[in-house]
């Protein structure tokens, strides 16, 4: 076994040596099984109407019961849950593809490139995150291809700041300065050299940044920006359960708790990573295990 396979079995060792993340993990792998599979899953149809049976509390006909249409919970928590995964994981993804380009060129070219770049940047950050996309969405229209849009822009910032520190922090780094001296192309420096020494910092933003992708999604649901009736929403949902809280408390708590759940496990997961990515947390969390 060489040096880098010996590395990469230690690491995981050690992620899943943390019952935390082990556990987050195994919430995310059900949420992404859920992601993919929740209209075969779902027990109802997600706009099947049944007045009659309007409001009625989790039962062994209705798992988490019924909203003020009779609609069944269960089912529209599986389906919002899928349609606020897909828009995280393709927003996020955006972000990250945009992102790491401005930033990786930024810190590798420098100059007046990186002046101009991270000015842009730098502007971008000046806004909060949920009004930034409050206004991309109010200029563009509410819908689920504008939400996307909408947050990926928002967190592609990030991305560019965290590509083009850990890129300042490479550049200077013997083996690129060898690379450059022998002529090797930019470009094969950024895939060969650059890209796979910055991809530690870029693994725990992702986790990071999914889990307040899928708050952003809520959040611009719930004020009726983001995705439109009559798909379902966790955050529209939770919206719509204002006026029967006291009466029926199930139509906020699942939804609710939905986001709570795959939120905490995003960043619980985050968090793990960093322990195994970043050598000085490593450090300190391959100690604490020898100490136990």
């Amino acid at each position: 076994m060489t040096t880098t396979d010996s590395t990469r079995v230690s690491s995981w060792r050690l992620l899943l040596r943390n019952p935390v993340t082990a556990v987050s993990a195994l919430v995310l792998l059900a949420v992404a099984v859920i992601a993919v599979s929740a209209n075969v899953i779902a027990p109802q149809g997600v706009n099947d109407v049944d007045v009659p049976n309007a409001l009625r509390p989790p039962s062994g006909g209705h798992w988490f019961g019924t909203d003020e249409l009779g609609r069944d919970v269960l089912s529209r928590v599986l389906v919002a849950t899928q349609a606020s995964m897909r828009i995280a994981v393709v927003s996020v993804a955006f972000a990250v593809v945009v992102g790491v380009t401005v930033g990786v060129l930024a810190g590798y070219r420098g100059g007046w490139l990186d002046t101009v770049l991270m000015r842009v940047v730098d502007v971008m950050f000046a806004f909060p995150v949920l009004l930034l996309a409050l206004a991309v969405v109010a200029i563009l229209g509410p819908g689920v291809t504008t939400t996307i849009l909408a947050i990926g822009i928002v967190y592609t910032p990030i991305f560019a700041r965290v590509a083009r520190a850990s890129t300042l922090g490479v550049r200077t780094e013997p083996y690129v300065a060898v690379s450059r001296a022998m002529g090797t192309p930019d470009l094969m420096i950024l895939r060969r050299h650059i890209l796979p020494n910055i991809a530690g910092p870029l693994i725990v933003q992702t986790s990071l940044s999914l889990a307040f992708a899928i708050l952003s999604e809520a959040a611009l649901s719930f004020l009726g920006l983001g995705i439109q009736p009559p798909q379902p929403s966790l955050g529209r949902m939770i919206f719509d359960s204002q006026g029967f809280v006291t009466m029926a408390w199930w139509m906020a708590v699942f939804p609710g708790a939905a986001i709570v759940v795959i939120v905490l496990a995003f960043n619980l997961l985050g968090d793990g990573l960093r322990d195994v990515l970043d050598p000085k947390q490593r450090t300190i969390a391959e100690a604490r295990r020898a100490q136990r």
